[in-house]
């Protein structure tokens, strides 16, 4: 930010001593002849602030200038910005310009005192109006947390991690304003484990995050007793797990009304069902409660929900890297629940196997609505436990899809589903129901649900914008909105291997909050680049002229779509990439950007990989496959 300075000193022949106002009664501190009181306001806006200032002066001082400093740390001097005040009387006045909205600043007037020193009144912190969007575009800075967070890692810098070390976030927005986050547990270094479980984390806009630790003290007392429960009833003997060894994924945190809320969790048991020839132990969904979620130890735990249910009844014996035939059907992890339009509770959940199923809860106490038997038989049998509602192959147990998110816009359930291995692959795709139990149906008419195969479109993917090292294992969302029409994706992306000479970095986990754009059709866009609540101006059509850079995110297993080059020149041509020679329009009203025959929606956004992180204009579309762009000059 530039500033307006008055540097100027007049010290030279013919130097004018300004006049005073004399007061003998005031407390003057030794060797000093002005005392100057604390700056009041007199006019702020968006962009300015005025201030006046009165002073007081013993009647043999005099001074040689007047003004004001400013900065936005405390107690500004000479050295810093500087403004020439007006003296009328016993009062100094200013107008400063040029400041950006809504943000916090520290001024102080100040009195230059003849063959004596500078004299600065107390610090007066004031904060700027919000100001037009045009200027608060001006003076947008984007979040300066860094990415690389190696240094910050650690436990004992928790408060400074911001979205450092998020791994499949769960967000909703509460009563009193603030989005709260919660997650698996997962950190960079395990720095976690000293902090309990299912941590979580609040902001108020979507960008600065408070990190409130675990709200789970140890292992619930429930899950062991229910384990051997299980497993006495299979003709097993006891099982002792090592409780350090127990997995904590993947929370669903779901606000029922403003005095309850219910966050839905994963517990995965170590260990095999029988010894070395049979498959994994299985694991659990539990659920607590809280009236507020701002006591983050308030989670009060309410006990078991659902376990893994299988369709092949006892005979567990089955080889543990035998994938397609693995045990189970469902997999009791990666819940989602959903209230639905009409006051109707349902869990989706599930994670590889055959696929993901769908269960009715009871809206009164949370758990399944159905009497669940044991949770192995034939189909029929363990119906309570679900209906299978998608599938990327049928009749394979090892599905490559897992995450799912559920939620409700405008007539249609959308499924959203993580694919593919967590470390590099990991993408996102979509499908739609007009019913929460399906059959779903992805944007080419592909039934997931009857049939399986997998779902278009790609949502997100791997992909690397120039002067960044990319991102990969980007996926496991969440999808909720502000209450006021607005949609919100966010997840964790990894940053690559190697990145710095780290061997380790691909453990490297960000959260990522992205606006969501929804085309004509009802089809869900996540913006290119994080969310960094940059002012919404309206996007005039000059400011598309110029070089783009364009992904195609056309799907590649585990590979980083990196951008390419694109001109849209001032007689509406297109110079280079997928559209060379193409013609382009703008749709001012809808803010759609037509290039040959997609349709590219439009935002104004924070470019991540600018090294000031400033606002840029982003766009996301679907023309047989999904676009993502964003202007660079």
């Amino acid at each position: 930010m530039k500033l307006n300075k008055y540097l100027s000193i007049a010290f030279a022949a013919g130097l004018l001593f300004l006049g005073a106002c004399s007061d003998d009664e005031v407390s003057y501190p030794e060797g000093q002849g002005i005392v100057l009181e604390t700056p009041r306001t007199l006019d702020l806006g968006g962009s300015y602030a005025s201030f006046a200032t009165r002073f007081h002066m013993k009647s043999d001082a005099h001074y040689t200038k007047a003004g004001y400093v400013i900065s936005e740390t405390p107690n500004p001097t000479i050295y810093g910005s500087v403004y020439e005040g007006t003296v009328s009387g016993d009062t100094i006045k200013v107008t400063i310009v040029d400041l950006a909205p809504q943000r916090e600043y520290h001024v102080r007037a100040f009195m230059s005192e003849y063959k004596g020193d500078v004299v600065y009144s107390s610090d007066f912190v004031f904060t700027t109006g919000e100001g037009s969007l045009q200027e608060q575009l001006v003076h947008y800075r984007g979040p300066s947390y860094p990415d690389y967070y190696v240094d910050l890692s650690g436990w004992g810098n928790r408060s400074q991690w911001n979205l450092a070390n998020v791994h499949d976030p769960s967000v909703v927005k509460a009563a009193d304003g603030y989005y709260y986050m919660y997650q698996t547990d997962a950190s960079y270094g395990n720095a976690h484990v000293e902090g309990g479980h299912f941590h979580g984390r609040r902001s108020l806009d979507l960008v600065n995050w408070e990190y409130l630790g675990g709200t789970m003290p140890a292992l619930p007392e429930w899950v062991v007793p229910k384990l051997n429960e299980i497993r006495a009833d299979m003709g097993l003997g006891a099982a002792a797990p090592d409780e350090n060894a127990f997995g904590y994924w993947a929370p669903c945190v779901v606000k029922v009304r403003d005095d309850l809320y219910r966050m839905y969790y994963s517990i995965v048991v170590p260990g095999t069902i029988d010894g070395d020839n049979s498959w994994g132990e299985r694991a659990f969904i539990g659920m607590m409660e809280n009236s507020n979620p701002a006591d983050n130890e308030g989670w009060e735990d309410k006990g078991y929900v659902i376990t893994n249910a299988s369709d092949k009844g006892l005979d567990f014996h089955v080889a543990p890297d035998d994938w397609a035939n693995c045990y189970y059907k469902y997999n009791a992890i990666d819940p989602s629940v959903i209230i639905t339009d009409n006051g109707e509770h349902w869990m989706v959940y599930g994670s590889w196997n055959s696929g993901i199923a769908a269960v009715k809860l009871n809206p009164e106490t949370g758990k399944v609505a159905a009497e669940l038997g044991n949770p192995w038989g034939t189909d029929a049998e363990i119906a309570p436990y679900g209906k299978l509602i998608a599938t990327r192959q049928m009749g394979n147990r090892w599905q490559g899809s897992e995450g799912p998110e559920v939620i409700y816009r405008d007539g249609y359930y959308y499924l959203f589903l993580a694919y593919d291995a967590l470390d590099v692959a990991y993408n996102t795709r979509v499908a739609r129901s007009r019913n929460i139990e399906g059959p779903y149906v992805d944007i080419n008419g592909t039934n997931i649900t009857d049939n399986g195969g997998d779902a278009l479109p790609v949502v997100t993917h791997p992909y690397k914008f120039a002067n960044s090292q990319g991102w990969v294992g980007f996926s496991h969302c969440t999808v909720f909105d502000d209450g006021d029409g607005n949609w919100f994706y966010a997840s964790q992306a990894r940053f690559p291997a190697g990145v710095n000479g780290n061997d380790a970095s691909n453990a490297l986990m960000m959260g990522h909050v992205r606006s969501i754009v929804w085309t004509k059709d009802g089809w869900p866009l996540v913006m290119p680049e994080r969310y960094g609540a940059v002012p919404q101006l309206a996007i005039a059509e000059e400011e598309l002229i110029g070089s783009w850079e364009v992904i195609d995110l056309a799907y590649s297993y585990a590979q980083m779509k990196e951008s390419g080059e694109m001109t849209l020149t001032a007689d509406h041509t297109v110079s280079g990439g997928a559209w060379d020679g193409s013609s382009w329009s703008y749709d001012a009203q809808n803010g759609i950007l037509k290039v040959g025959d997609a349709e590219l929606y439009l935002k104004r956004e924070c470019d991540w990989e600018n090294a000031e992180r400033r606002a840029t204009i982003v766009f996301a579309g679907l023309s047989e496959t999904t676009w993502w762009g964003k202007k660079t000059i």
